[in-house]
């Protein structure tokens, strides 16, 4: 039998807020608004919604990149990525940002987890 998980459960929402609480609150905030113009906003981020493809890629490996967000520049020179991480573990932080906050961006999938991951060019 093959399942396919496509959603967020509580279990996996707890999870997901565990994670972002250890490893990504310091710089994205409790309240997901950031660090001034440090660590761009998570809450409310067009740049969040568009990029969902490429999110998991980005905890995964981190982020070396300018990107704008709401209409504001961030010079990403070495956001950390988090290797260890499983695709289960990003996919439930990804659970976690994206209905938090008032963010009510849609469930991540986690075969689209792992594609975006594998697909990954270093």
């Amino acid at each position: 039998m093959f399942l396919i998980f496509t959603n967020c459960g509580d279990n996996n929402y707890s999870e997901g807020k565990r994670l972002y609480e250890k490893l990504c609150q310091n710089c994205h905030q409790e309240n997901g608004l950031g660090l001034g113009g440090l660590y761009p906003p998570l809450a409310h981020s067009d740049y969040l919604i568009n990029n969902q493809n490429i999110l998991p890629r980005i905890i995964k490996f981190g982020l070396k990149d300018t990107i704008t967000v709401n209409g504001k520049v961030y010079d990403f020179q070495a956001m950390e990525g988090f290797g260890s991480l499983t695709p289960f573990q990003i996919n439930n932080i990804i659970c976690y940002i994206n209905t938090n906050w008032g963010n009510q961006i849609p469930l991540p999938n986690i075969q689209n987890t792992i594609k975006s991951i594998e697909t990954y060019k270093k």
